[in-house]
């Protein structure tokens, strides 16, 4: 039997099934008298700080071979449990209707998660598995059941495969957990490609495929599985002729690997000489560390959202600062580092107040709202000045559509460093700034804008979704997702020949800049610089040390020039 999901781990794994317990456990459902209304809340709160506890302990004491990328995850999860809006919202459920503390907190979960879960920004969406994450550890506590419990799984099995762990979801702190044992790979029903337990298996280096719905219900504890993270393939009870070819898969997939994080460090050169910037996306200031450790040439895009999520007041000017400066110091003055400004949709707020937004993904949202906020956005640009004379900062603007956005952007940003010259602050000598292109119309009539602006970075997620006006995430029409429809290709060729005329650069930030499968196209297209998860680095790396730049200019060209669909197949040959 095979079974499909989204791979989001590469890698081929051969084992033996664990089935692990729900996500959230089965909550008992009852309502609690009068007199017992605040001690359901003291024990709500007694779980919430004996959970945080016990957060903070892991967070303290992981080893010094653990991901590096787990420290910031379980940081996202200690900011999920302090979130004000958790405790003072679920004890309001008791107080209104008198449920006991389980029901209570599963029920404002729920909430919680199903705002993350409508967001538009595909990586803010994914913290919905977060916040599932965080209350089910809370009622695991609070029910005396661990609902990942892992004490009688024996190291290896009997006939030495190791184990694949099959349940709803794991976070990253349970993941932890399974390197103690024989642990080859994970598949669960929920998750995404930017979910934090996504990325910490791809840092363990350890194959995955989640988003498989229904896969607890339909594989057996201790049956046969074959994973392939490549292809988000699950092979149930395999036949032995396609186990020995997976066997051979598994050992040249782990010689290919381990060639690859030998060359990480070499230059990005094609073989006609052209230099070719692999740059890292980040979500977190720790996440610095990890892109310099795969050989990241900079950081060409730190999302500031998290910064601003989860909180009843924003972050202050000084905490901004601290955020920055860590990632600049990280890099050194050396490599770049690219921040975005705020980009936050309109169908949440950032004070958890929900607005009628008839469409979120065309109202205001990213530099819309942040113009339409100067004080919090003058916030957040007097932090950037003041952190940028510890590296090269770019400030990056999302959603750029109007020129006289630019025009406003740039306004706010001389104010601020005028108001912070006249205190006495220094700022860096060079900070650039730039725009999203991720918007046809700014893609289409792209040389205003660069003649304003000192570098572009095409976000393709966005860009192919408002070209061919297809919600991504939308089953119904998520086979109209095309990357390769020649639509988006011209604008993305467009905004690179543009920038060439212009001497200034252009880089490409969303998924196909890590996706292998693309990596050829766009050097063809003209691209010189990549940003990208910084576990894709060392193969993108490997392919662009391989390719011929002038000889994929002229293959992508002849077909874009006769308004052909591009064959990838050809392509990549």
């Amino acid at each position: 039997m095979a079974l499909h999901g989204k791979g989001v781990a590469k890698g081929i794994a051969i084992g033996h099934a664990v089935i692990m317990g729900a996500a959230l456990l089965e909550v008992k459902h009852h309502l609690v008298s009068v007199d017992d209304i605040e001690s359901e809340c003291t024990r709500l709160d007694q779980a919430l700080q004996a959970v945080a506890a016990d957060l903070d302990y892991i967070k303290n004491n992981l080893p010094e071979d653990a991901p590096i990328e787990l420290a910031p995850v379980l940081t996202v999860h200690s900011l999920l449990l302090a979130d004000p809006m958790l405790a003072s919202e679920t004890k309001q459920i008791i107080r209104t209707h008198r449920y006991n503390a389980e029901w209570a907190l599963s029920t404002q979960g729920q909430m919680l998660a199903s705002q993350f879960g409508q967001m538009e920004d595909e990586y803010l969406r994914e913290r919905a598995s977060d916040v599932n994450q965080v209350i089910e550890r809370v009622l695991s506590f609070m029910s005396g059941v661990k609902s990942f419990d892992l004490k009688n799984l024996p190291a290896t099995c009997e006939d030495d495969f190791p184990f694949i762990v099959v349940a709803h979801d794991i976070s990253p702190a349970d993941m932890l957990n399974l390197r103690e044992k024989h642990f080859a790979a994970f598949i669960t029903d929920a998750g995404g490609p930017t979910s934090h337990t996504a990325i910490v298996a791809r840092s363990m280096h350890v194959p995955a495929v989640v988003g498989m719905k229904n896969v607890r219900s339909l594989v057996r504890d201790r049956e046969i599985l074959i994973v392939d993270g490549d292809e988000g393939l699950v092979i149930v009870n395999p036949s032995p002729l396609i186990l020995e070819q997976y066997r051979q898969k598994q050992r040249q997939y782990q010689t290919e690997r381990e060639f690859l994080l030998l060359q990480k460090d070499e230059p990005a050169v094609t073989v006609d000489g052209v230099h070719i910037e692999l740059e890292a996306n980040i979500e977190l200031p720790e996440e610095a560390d990890a892109a310099l450790e795969m050989g990241a040439t900079g950081i060409g895009l730190y999302r500031s959202e998290f910064l601003f999520m989860n909180r009843e007041t924003l972050p202050s000017e000084q905490e901004q600062y601290e955020a920055y400066s860590h990632v600049l110091k990280t890099m050194g003055m050396d490599k770049p580092v690219t921040i975005r400004t705020l980009d936050i949709g309109s169908d949440k707020t950032l004070h958890n107040e929900a607005t009628v937004a008839v469409n979120p993904a065309l109202g205001l949202r990213a530099v819309r709202y942040c113009l339409a906020h100067p004080e919090m956005f003058l916030t957040q640009l007097r932090a950037l000045l003041r952190a940028s004379v510890h590296g090269r900062l770019r400030i990056l603007i999302p959603m750029i559509s109007h020129l006289h956005e630019v025009y406003e952007v740039k306004r706010y940003l001389t104010q601020a460093q005028n108001e912070l010259m006249s205190e006495g602050y220094a700022i860096g000598e060079k900070v650039e700034l730039g725009a999203m292109v991720e918007i046809p119309a700014i893609a289409i009539a792209i040389e205003p804008f660069l003649k304003e602006l000192d570098f572009v970075s095409i976000g393709t997620n966005d860009l192919i979704q408002y070209t061919l006006a297809v919600d991504r995430v939308d089953d119904e029409v998520v086979s109209l997702y095309d990357s390769v429809h020649p639509a988006v290709l011209r604008l993305i060729h467009n905004t690179i020949q543009a920038g060439d005329r212009a001497g200034k650069p252009v880089c490409v930030c969303g998924e196909m800049a890590g996706d292998t499968n693309y990596t050829k196209l766009l050097l063809g297209l003209g691209l010189k610089s990549f940003s990208m998860h910084p576990a894709h680095i060392p193969e993108v790396k490997q392919i662009v040390r391989h390719a011929h730049t002038n000889v994929l200019r002229t293959r992508v060209a002849r077909t874009l020039n006769h308004g052909e669909i591009i064959d990838l197949d050809a392509v990549n040959a």
